[in-house]
Parts: C-alpha cells; sequence; structure tokens
C-alpha cells in the first residue's frame, strides 16, 4: 500500500522537474532567441513584399525565400548560420511546448489540440532550419517554396478515395485558422503572455499595435491558403493549391492589389518587429528573462 501511495507523489514530482528543466534559464535564452530570429525572417518577407506594392521591385516569397534573400546578401553565410540556430532554437522551443505543456493548455480536447499545433509549428519551423543548414553546407537549395510544398502533399492525398474529403477540412481548418488569427488581432489577448509591466503606456500601445497588425495581416494570407485548398480539392487539382508567396501575388492581382499587398505587407513586417517583442518581454512559463 505504501508504494501505491508513493508512486503518484514521484510522479508528479518527475513532472515538476521535468517541468523546471523545460523552462530553466537556458531554455528562456533558446526561446528567445527563437523568436528572434523568426521576426528576422518575416521582416524580409513583408520588406520584400512592400517593395513590390510599391513597384520597386522586391517579390512576393515566403520563409525559403527569405533564407535565400539573406544568403545573397553581404556577410550572408556568416548571418545564415545565426539564423539557422535560431530556427532550430524555437522549433525545440515548439515541442517543448507541446511536449511539457508550459502554456498551461491541459489535457482536455482543446489543449491537446492547442499542442498538436505546437508540435506542427515546430516541425515547419525544423524543416526550414534542415533546409537553412543544406543550403549553408551547399547539399540542398533550401527545400521547396510553401506553394511547391502544398500542391505536392495536396497532389498525394487527392490521389486517395477520401482525398477530397480530407483536402477540404484541411482547408477550412486554416481558414478557421485564419478567424482565429483575426480575432487575436482584434482582442489583443496575446498582451497576456508578455511581461509588459515596465514599460509606458505609450510604448505598450505601439507594442500592442504591432501584434494586432501581424496577427490580422497572418489572418488574410492563411484565409486566402485556406480557400484556395478547398478549391484545389473540389477542382481536384494540385496546382489550385496556394503557399505563402502566391497568396501573396492573388492579393496584388486583385483590385487594387498594390494597396491590399501593401496593407498587407506592413502587416507582415510588424509581425516581424513584433516577434522581436516576444522575444524581449514574452512570458516564457512566468519567467521574464533581462536583457
Amino acid at each position: 500500500m505504501e508504494s501505491k501511495v508513493h508512486v503518484p507523489e514521484a510522479a508528479q514530482r518527475a513532472g515538476r522537474g521535468a517541468r523546471g528543466a523545460a523552462t530553466s534559464k537556458w531554455v528562456t535564452m533558446l526561446a528567445r532567441l527563437g523568436y528572434a530570429m523568426k521576426g528576422v525572417v518575416y521582416l524580409v518577407i513583408g520588406i520584400l513584399a512592400v517593395e513590390l506594392a510599391a513597384g520597386r521591385g522586391g517579390e512576393a516569397t515566403d520563409q525559403r525565400g527569405a533564407i535565400h534573400i539573406i544568403y545573397d546578401e553581404p556577410f550572408g553565410r556568416f548571418l545564415l548560420v545565426i539564423v539557422a540556430a535560431g530556427l532550430i532554437c524555437f522549433a525545440l522551443w515548439c515541442f517543448i511546448q507541446a511536449l511539457f505543456d508550459t502554456e498551461g493548455k491541459g489535457n482536455k480536447a482543446k489543449g491537446i489540440l492547442a499542442r498538436v499545433g505546437y508540435a506542427a509549428i515546430g516541425v515547419s519551423y525544423g524543416l526550414l532550419a534542415v533546409g537553412t543548414i543544406q543550403l549553408l553546407a551547399g547539399t540542398g537549395n533550401g527545400g521547396k517554396s510553401s506553394s511547391a510544398s502544398a500542391q505536392n502533399w495536396t497532389g498525394i492525398v487527392l490521389k486517395y478515395g477520401i482525398g477530397v474529403a480530407l483536402i477540404v477540412l484541411v482547408g477550412l481548418g486554416v481558414i478557421g485558422l485564419a478567424g482565429y488569427l483575426f480575432y487575436r488581432a482584434y482582442s489583443a489577448n496575446f498582451q497576456r503572455k508578455l511581461a509588459l509591466q515596465s514599460v509606458n503606456a505609450q510604448l505598450k500601445k505601439g507594442l500592442i499595435f504591432l501584434g494586432r497588425l501581424g496577427y490580422a495581416a497572418l489572418g488574410v494570407v492563411f484565409c486566402i491558403v485556406g480557400i484556395f485548398l478547398v478549391i484545389a480539392a473540389l477542382q481536384h487539382n494540385p496546382k489550385d493549391a496556394k503557399g505563402l508567396d502566391t497568396a501573396l501575388q492573388v492579393l496584388l492581382h486583385q483590385p487594387f492589389g498594390p494597396i491590399l499587398l501593401g496593407i498587407v505587407a506592413l502587416g507582415l513586417v510588424a509581425y516581424g518587429a513584433y516577434s522581436f517583442v516576444e522575444a524581449r518581454y514574452r512570458r516564457i512559463a512566468g519567467r521574464q528573462f533581462s536583457m
């Protein structure tokens, strides 16, 4: 009987120890570096899209394209080593969020879904990091673009009998995610994850505005991606699937396209800048690392 009593206690102590390790100083630094490098990637994407909208060159690109832009800059290889390290850190942090529930999502259906989402983000950034390392090593070109990847896996799934239904469900899920991002932009509930007590009111408003504009821009992009996934399924044509790069091109070719693209592009720049805000002020399971 005594062992039965102590087993749950031992398990609880082990769980607390694991969560403590998952939110240690080193993991906190890892997470902050990850947020900062994610910010670099989105700043590049947003700035290029702003230039495209303004007719000053630029291009509609995605995370992979941003990696190539950095690589081609002076000291690009050196910069890309730092970016690759940050992307690995961010992927690891996402896996830690999923595994150790550092955000307190719980083990109910909603919480498990959120934790699966963290893991999925970790996989995507891990693959981006692998592509970046391959580019640096000269063993690859950084991987496929987001549109090529979307078209590839859409084509594979559509070969199966329930493929159309699955792609429609995924598309609707992406549209649902876009709705959630719009909600985050409207409610600004993300500010609860930021330790802004020491920030003056005016600066705080500015930082929160960056987050709202950034999440709204991401919502627009995800909405386009989701709609075209549904279209690809119903038309049984994988080439209709879009990634971030072609979603921006879709905006450009709409009525008042340069204006629409310009607004979303500024939003992506804002999201990149907000990622630096997270790198500095985000609560990592109740911690605020002093920089």
